[in-house]
C-alpha cells in the first residue's frame, strides 16, 4: 500500500511541476515577445531605412525565443506521459 502512496505523491508533484513549466514558459515567451516587438518598433521608427533588415533579425530571434518555450513544453510532456521518476520506485 505504501508503494501506491509513493506513486501518487510522485505523480501529483509531477503534475504541479508540469503546470509550473507551462506557466513559466508562457510568461517568459510573452515577456520576450513584448520586449522584442517594442525594440523592433523603436528601431524601425528611428531608422526606417533599416526596417527590412531589423524585421529579418526580429523573426530569427522570435524563432529562437519560441523554440526555447517549446523545448520546455516537450520536457513537461515527457514528465507527464513517460515519467522517468516512477522507475526509481519500481
Amino acid at each position: 500500500m505504501e508503494t501506491i502512496a509513493l506513486i501518487a505523491q510522485v505523480q501529483s508533484s509531477t503534475a504541479i511541476a508540469v503546470g509550473l513549466i507551462f506557466a513559466f514558459a508562457a510568461l517568459g515567451t510573452g515577456i520576450g515577445f513584448g520586449l522584442l516587438g517594442g525594440k523592433f518598433l523603436e528601431g524601425a521608427s528611428r531608422q526606417p531605412e533599416l526596417a527590412a533588415m531589423l524585421q529579418v533579425r526580429m523573426f530569427i530571434i522570435a524563432g529562437l525565443l519560441d523554440a526555447l518555450s517549446i523545448i520546455g513544453v516537450a520536457f513537461a510532456a515527457l514528465l507527464l506521459f513517460a515519467n522517468p521518476l516512477l522507475g526509481a520506485l519500481g
